[in-house]
């Protein structure tokens, strides 16, 4: 797995995602092939070969939100030349900020927490021991201030 290609500027672990995995894996399609019918979206849009793969112009975001659309945090990484938004000077910006729209269907208030854990664990071994776990945790646990 190369994951430096698959994962987004931002931080989003691609390699961890349904739309990427339903390539492959069987359970991963059933789960876009519910949420095609839901949204009554095809699955062919769905798919996503990650986001440097698709030089930041994922299929389902175009369907959603038009062909101009395009993903702040990908270009403003492209255009200053940074692997990752972690590494500019600027970070963390607006252009990963959280919000709680549908923060429960999309993995986006976890970029900042992602970039700066490859930043302290380096890339290889946050993708092979932290990532899936990150993406559980936010996913399936409940909100909490403390571990007990």
């Amino acid at each position: 797995m190369d994951y430096f290609y698959m994962t987004a500027p931002c931080g989003l672990d691609c390699f961890n995602c349904h739309f990427y995995l339903a390539l492959e894996n069987k359970e991963a399609r059933a789960v876009v092939e519910k949420m095609s019918e839901e949204y009554n979206v095809p699955v062919e849009i769905m798919l996503c070969k990650g986001c440097r793969n698709h030089d930041g112009n994922i299929p389902l975001q175009k369907h959603i939100f038009g062909d101009s659309h395009s993903c702040a945090a990908y270009e403003c990484s492209k255009n200053k030349g940074l692997d990752f938004c972690g590494d500019c000077n600027e970070f963390p910006c607006d252009n990963l900020h959280p919000y709680a729209d549908r923060s429960t269907e999309l993995p986006h208030n976890m970029k900042v927490f992602n970039l700066c854990l490859i930043n302290k664990m380096g890339l290889e071994n946050w993708a092979k021991s932290k990532a899936s776990e990150v993406r559980e945790t936010y996913f399936t646990k409940p909100w909490t201030l403390s571990d007990k």
